[in-house]
């Protein structure tokens, strides 16, 4: 593991585990399966520019309902709960049973956005999130729109509550206890955006992804699941749509899939308003 295990190496000894398998690195953490008394969890480790800071919040916020179970944590450093299950939402999908996946996110969703007695963690605000767009250069005339639209929804919003803030297929995982939740962002804000990421997901999939009928099936299912207005759940998907096109362009990624998405999504977002 080289530098990794040196850096995984305190935490080790800590919480008295012992790896089980070979470590994983992200753009946002280095991560390592391990055991802890025989149990399967996994040790994460952000790295000094992660943005998933307010996501381990928001993970011991959900305190395993709907979300994988926070072991231990502390600063940067995460022990939690390992989902093991074999079954995969992507491979779900992309093998005909797409609605199928989207209630099961629906559902965890749900879960997800349950009252709880405790105090929610503080976190960023939609506002926050949708910066990039907001800042975004007029590389397209789709994301004026698109931020057009997000400020509206922003100022009109009755709630705000807990959001996971990168609901996708690759984020709810299969497990002994059901489908869980992993890498949350953190976010406080309005159920319906929580959602919006779905409709760019599973990631690389442009059949589903540019698919209209398969745009309003999905705002049609997740606003019944969840008792959503479909209207606030199409807007945010066109405005999320926009802002994933403006991370794409901040990376140096090429933003096609997310300009076509908020070009496909628009008018069925213009439609619901």
């Amino acid at each position: 593991m080289g530098d990794a295990a040196a850096l995984f190496a305190p935490w080790m000894v800590r919480w008295r585990l012992v790896a089980d398998g070979a470590s994983i690195e992200t753009p946002t953490s280095n991560l390592l399966p391990v055991l802890q008394d025989g149990e399967p969890t996994m040790l994460k480790m952000l790295k000094p520019t992660s943005d998933e800071g307010p996501g381990i919040a928001a993970l011991g916020w959900f305190a395993g309902d709907g979300a994988v179970r926070v072991v231990a944590a502390e600063g940067d450093a995460l022990l939690m709960e390992r989902a093991i299950g074999r079954r995969s939402l992507t491979t779900m999908a992309v093998t005909g049973g797409d609605e199928d996946a989207i209630r099961i996110m629906a559902a965890t969703a749900k879960a997800l956005h349950a009252p709880r007695p405790a105090p929610p963690p503080e976190l960023p605000t939609l506002t926050r999130r949708f910066r990039a767009l907001y800042e975004a250069p007029p590389a397209h005339p789709v994301l004026a729109r698109c931020a057009a639209r997000a400020r509206r929804l922003v100022e009109t919003s009755r709630e705000s509550v807990v959001l996971h803030g990168d609901l996708h297929h690759e984020n709810v995982l299969d497990s002994p206890r059901g489908w869980l939740a992993i890498d949350p962002k953190g976010v406080a804000g309005e159920r319906a955006y929580d959602v919006a990421n779905l409709f760019l997901n599973p990631a690389g999939v442009d059949r589903l992804v540019l698919d209209r009928a398969r745009a309003q099936r999905l705002a049609a299912i997740v606003s019944e699941e969840l008792a959503l207005d479909p209207a606030r759940v199409l807007g945010f998907a066109f405005a999320h749509a926009g802002l994933s096109a403006a991370w794409c362009i901040e990376d140096g990624i090429d933003p096609r899939i997310a300009i076509e998405a908020a070009e496909m999504l628009e008018p069925l977002a213009a439609g619901a308003a």
